[in-house]
């Protein structure tokens, strides 16, 4: 960005040489269009610039995107995005087209931010600044490729370009590329040793590696360093590169197992204001790690009963027993929940045996599998949080669920089965937030694969209580994409969520033993050298085929290359 702003430094510098209001050019001008002047200050002095109604054309345009500058260096993007059509408007440029595309994709729209970088590229020579920012684009889309193919064009016209290097090593990692990443990061060091964010990065390919002390030493690092020179770079939201870097150090403490450093640094992570949509999405994950950390934590009291293991936990509204033994790296563990017998709305005759059948298709390919059958909501809660502090430590985590499902003003439940629907501001606290399973499993050094037989409904339709022989409550608007789920929701790097229909559409209990979804996914789940959405895809095709275009499963993944269930 940097590069980009001497041009409009040039053009600000020969509006302030012109006559007219030589006082509040004098005061007010530099204030406006100096990118080291505090934000507040900058708005302040710009508003007023523009409250003159002096300048017009190209010298406007640069008011509004120096505007537009301040509104970023605050973290608001939505007042970037609303003052840089105005200045697009008056006089098109790089650096505006620029600044526009990267406001979008702090708050996630990648799309269209690659769209501004386009244009931004069309308007001028090519300028690796916008290759970079393009790159980045990319990779929050998934396409690592393409990524890789703009860091290089940034690299070849700037050869020392850290960023560049360190986020070619990112996209190499998604790709499974640990070597090229670690060389890649490594080198972004080399170039500047005094940045957080490249030590940051290279914690997670420890962690990957399973080299939790250097993670924990390089977190470390990338904390103080963000502590003592925090990153005046415009294009850098507010407090993202110490968001990170607690983050990450906190997950590779709790992977070694060190709960009480793991819990001081998610709080940490909390406890600082996050203005951008990768920084919240962290906090997300902070916010329901911190609760399961704080558990292990907690002493069991004396008179507490030792707990018994039970060889294939199925129990009836009790949580399975918990492991014996704690995840190791490279585990594949499974929660397969299967809940029909509901009190207070129709209950479901096959949920009970799809959670059997899909349990005993992954214990089969050697998933570790906690199951529950027709569990209440404390149970459901122990098993679930049970196994997110577990999938700490593992290589792959599956969550298979049978059962209603409802959404509620954006955000979606699963139901356990002594839940009573009413209408009232407690009513989601009776049921467990697939938010939060979400947020709890999003960390980009592990596979999740989470599969949901239930359809997403709106519990507050008078029909609740003689809802019929399909998963949902009521046949009204299904769940959005994941996406547009409520706040703090993510689908982070690695994840592949999959829901037995459609957004808006029924999930059929099925008239034999088992739901059309259910029988078919254990039917594949266990086929050797098939790719998971390839298996999804077949899955797809034998529920269309035996529901008569009734019911289609859908599915939406940012997972980092092929992954198998079953090997090849």
């Amino acid at each position: 960005m940097r590069r980009l702003l001497v041009a409009l430094c040039l053009l600000t510098a020969t509006m302030w040489a012109a006559p007219a209001f030589a006082q509040a050019r004098s005061q007010l001008g530099p204030l406006c269009t100096t990118d080291t002047t505090p934000p507040g200050q900058m708005i302040d002095a710009c508003n007023k610039i523009v409250a003159l109604k002096v300048f017009k054309g190209e010298q406007l345009a640069t008011i509004y995107f120096w505007r537009a500058v301040g509104w970023n260096k605050k973290g608001d993007y939505s007042k970037v995005i609303a003052d840089t059509p105005e200045a697009i408007r008056l006089q098109p440029s790089q650096a505006v087209y620029n600044l526009r595309g990267s406001a979008y994709y702090d708050k996630s729209d990648y799309d269209i931010a690659i769209a501004d970088f386009d244009d931004a590229l069309k308007l001028g020579p090519p300028d690796g600044t916008i290759f970079h920012n393009r790159g980045n684009a990319w990779r929050g889309k998934g396409d690592y490729a393409k990524a890789i193919a703009d860091y290089d064009a940034t690299i070849k016209l700037q050869p020392k370009s850290t960023f560049s290097f360190q986020n070619r090593g990112i996209a190499k990692e998604a790709l499974g590329d640990l070597d090229g990443a670690l060389a890649d990061i490594n080198q972004a060091i080399r170039l500047d040793p005094t940045l957080p964010q490249p030590l940051i990065n290279r914690t997670a390919i420890w962690r990957v590696r399973g080299d939790l002390d250097r993670a924990v030493a390089d977190g470390s690092e990338a904390i103080r360093l963000a502590k003592e020179r925090p990153p005046v770079n415009i294009m850098t939201p507010p407090n993202s590169v110490l968001i990170s870097g607690y983050v990450h150090r906190a997950l590779a403490y709790e992977a070694k197992g060190d709960y009480a450093h793991a819990r001081d640094d998610y709080k940490a992570t909390l406890a600082i204001v996050a203005s951008d949509a990768g920084s919240k999405a962290n906090q997300a994950t902070a916010k329901v790690r911190l609760s399961l950390v704080t558990d292990a934590l907690t002493p069991i009291p004396r008179d507490a009963p030792s707990p018994v293991t039970q060889p294939a936990p199925q129990q009836t509204g009790a949580a399975p027993a918990p492991s014996p033994t704690p995840a190791t790296p490279g585990k594949r563990l499974a929660l397969v929940i299967g809940n029909g017998a509901y009190a207070h709305v129709k209950a479901l005759p096959n949920p009970a045996n799809d959670a059997r059948a899909v349990a005993r298709s992954l214990r089969d390919i050697g998933f570790t599998v906690s199951e529950g059958i027709d569990l209440d909501r404390t149970a459901m809660q122990k098993v679930t949080r049970d196994f997110l502090r577990e999938a700490a430590r593992a290589q792959v985590a599956l969550v298979y669920y049978a059962g209603h499902g409802v959404q509620v003003d954006g955000r979606n439940y699963l139901i356990p089965v002594d839940v009573e629907l009413k209408p009232g501001a407690g009513m989601t606290e009776a049921m467990i937030d697939m938010d939060t399973i979400m947020a709890g499993l999003d960390d980009q050094v592990r596979t999740n694969i989470l599969i949901f037989d239930a359809c997403r409904n709106n519990p507050m339709a008078q029909q609740v209580a003689a809802a019929g022989t399909n998963r949902g409550i009521e046949g009204a608007s299904g769940l959005a994409a994941p996406t547009s789920l409520g706040a703090g929701a993510t689908l982070g790097a690695g994840t592949l969520i999959a829901f037995a229909t459609a957004p808006g559409q029924v999930a059929l209990d099925g008239e034999g033993a088992n739901s059309p979804f259910s029988a078919a996914l254990s039917r594949h789940l266990g086929t050797p050298g098939l790719e998971v959405q390839q298996m999804l895809t077949r899955v797809r095709a034998e529920v269309v085929s035996s529901t008569k275009n009734k019911q289609v499963p859908w599915s939406n993944s940012s997972l980092l290359g092929e992954v198998y269930l079953a090997e090849k």
